[in-house]
């Protein structure tokens, strides 16, 4: 049976812009992790400078993970070190192989290992063998460019029919979030749709939440 029939709704995955510092973004942060079931934040970081990341990620780390929610960051060489509980990789081909084998080697069991940003069927079944926690299907290139949500959707329904591996579908607009849980993802993702709605970050995901509820239980 396909997981567009499962009887549980998805849970939401939050991405962050891509942050130098706190800023602003701390109180909409906190806004965000009271609403709905949050069970991951992506810190995006737009800083090398590793001094830079860690006080960005210490900054945010507490306010994330004293809700029971892991706070995953894109520069898996630092994880250990800034107090981040996982990363998120991303690549094609051998360079991605690569990467996987030195997060799993380094950071697993105690950290999470999840991928993203695959762009064959055979990528993202060399990822599903090693031993990550989830891969993500749609997220965002660092240009910013996303794939048409078709396509991630035609993705999330292949992978959750056939493999155990936990996957996450992004949704770039709140339209999109429906179409990915019925799809079968186990996880939502979701960035600038919720951190520019003007209603703000609580509206746009009690919209997502209802979405995602109703796409698995229709009224």
């Amino acid at each position: 049976m396909s997981k567009s029939k499962q009887a549980e709704a998805p849970r939401l995955y939050l991405l962050t812009p891509r942050l130098a510092d706190v800023g602003d973004f701390a109180p909409k942060l906190e806004a965000a992790m009271d609403t709905g079931d949050i069970a991951c934040v992506l810190l995006r970081l737009a800083t090398n400078d590793e001094g830079d990341a860690k006080k960005l990620i210490k900054a945010l780390a507490s306010m994330v993970q004293q809700r029971d929610c892991a706070l995953l960051i894109d520069k898996p060489d630092i994880v250990a070190r800034a107090g981040a509980d996982g990363a998120h990789l991303r690549g094609t081909g051998p360079t991605l192989e690569t990467a996987i084998e030195d997060a799993v080697e380094s950071l697993r069991p105690d950290r999470i290992v999840g991928v993203g940003g695959v762009k064959t069927r055979h990528d993202a079944m060399v990822a599903g063998e090693q031993d990550i926690d989830y891969l993500m299907f749609g997220d965002p290139e660092p240009d910013g460019y996303t794939p048409p949500i078709e396509d991630t959707a035609d993705w999330v329904d292949w992978w959750a029919q056939i493999f155990n591996v936990p996957c996450v579908g992004y949704a770039p607009r709140l339209a999109d979030v429906g179409t990915l849980a019925a799809a079968g993802a186990d996880f939502i993702a979701v960035g600038d749709c919720i951190w520019d709605d003007p209603r703000g970050p609580v509206a746009a995901l009690d919209d997502a939440t209802m979405a995602m509820n109703l796409a698995v239980r229709p009224a």
